[in-house]
């Protein structure tokens, strides 16, 4: 094994700067983090490119000096084109090459995803039962109500009529809300596929134009080298709708602005209970420019029944993280005021299908 090997199979971002603190080496993982190329990143300041949110040139100042190791515990690292993650920053001196350092970041956005990505199942388990109770016992007589106040409305005066519309409107709703209930019952599972994402949300930003979106600029930056997905076309358009729903009413009437971007990250890997591992290259970021999510829920923003808004019903991104969560995928949010990033990070297509696809091509092309 090669020291190469090692260096590109780092599970963590990691940089080498030489004598002048300027970069001259990265790993993929770094790459996937900085959203640069090694070569396009050669040569420049590393705390140009690195921006941390603490004192940290002086203190490399002296450990640089001392040719000692400094490690940063819990300090947010942002760059240019992303928002500040956690990190736990580590400095060591690369032996047998004077001056050179290696610095090596921990986030913990990773850990934290992963924890979601375990509780969100059992979250949405938790509330499978209520929901298919729910529904089936308050559906029916929900109908019968809604009959009973059309047909009253067939014999009253006009001025007595906006009741029974209103009994009728409120029913409707509260049935809306049931199917999203019993959508959360949904035992299905994602029916797995070759899907190229930009299709998916080319198909829900044009729904969006024409309905809830309408008030809304489209901004798409994607990434036309993105391999295929291993995803259900249905499940994911529907998570993105959902997604551009949430973006737009934040907006408001005044409208704004989404974002949509798509990237591929090396280093993003889901590690299962049993030990084993499984790589989510495949990006989609959703950003709108609304006001951010209330800080008093930003924590528990994909549990079932927690919602920022006056008539919300709270099942909407659960309803999102479910689905995530039976791709084997990760969904996270960053929020400030300005600025709501919702990212997904998806699974590729598997090995061994893209070689049954590729000779099924072959095969059809003799």
């Amino acid at each position: 094994m090669t020291l190469d090997t090692l260096w590109n199979s780092l599970p963590v971002p990691g940089l080498l700067v030489d004598e002048e603190s300027k970069i001259c080496d990265m790993n993929p993982a770094a790459e996937g983090f900085l959203n640069h190329s090694t070569r396009s990143m050669i040569g420049y300041p590393v705390f140009d490119v690195l921006a941390v949110d603490a004192p940290i040139e002086e203190a490399f100042g002296r450990a640089r000096k001392d040719n000692s190791v400094l490690i940063v515990n819990d300090v947010d690292v942002g760059t240019g084109d992303r928002a500040p993650l956690q990190c736990t920053l580590q400095i060591a001196p690369l032996i047998g090459s004077p001056g050179k350092f290696l610095f090596l970041l921990s986030t913990r956005e990773f850990a934290g995803r992963i924890t979601q990505g375990q509780t969100v199942k059992s979250a949405a388990k938790s509330a499978i039962g209520m929901a298919q109770m729910l529904a089936h016992e308050i559906k029916n007589p929900l109908a019968g109500i809604a009959g009973a106040a059309q047909l009253l409305s067939m014999s009253l005066p006009k001025q007595d009529l906006e009741l029974t519309d209103l009994i009728v409107g409120e029913t409707r709703r509260i049935a809306a809300l049931l199917d999203q209930v019993e959508q959360f019952g949904n035992q299905r599972p994602p029916k797995l596929a070759a899907v190229n994402l930009h299709d998916i949300l080319d198909r829900a930003r044009r729904s969006a134009i024409l309905g809830f979106g309408a008030n809304m600029t489209f901004v798409e930056d994607f990434d036309p080298s993105l391999p295929e997905a291993w995803v259900d076309a249905d499940q994911l358009l529907q998570v993105v709708l959902n997604l551009l729903k949430n973006a737009s009413q934040a907006a408001g009437n005044g409208g704004g602005t989404i974002k949509m971007r798509t990237y591929y990250e090396y280093s993003l890997r889901l590690r299962r209970k049993d030990g084993g591992g499984k790589a989510l290259p495949l990006q989609i970021e959703i950003q709108d420019d609304g006001p951010g999510l209330p800080p008093e829920i930003a924590d528990d923003v994909f549990d079932p029944f927690v919602s920022g808004r006056e008539n919300g019903t709270g099942l909407g991104l659960a309803l999102v993280s479910k689905i995530i969560s039976e791709h084997d995928g990760w969904i996270s949010v960053d929020s400030v005021p300005g600025k709501t990033t919702f990212r997904i990070s998806l699974p590729q297509v598997p090995r061994a299908v893209r070689q049954e696809m590729k000779a099924a091509q072959e095969q059809n092309s003799k």
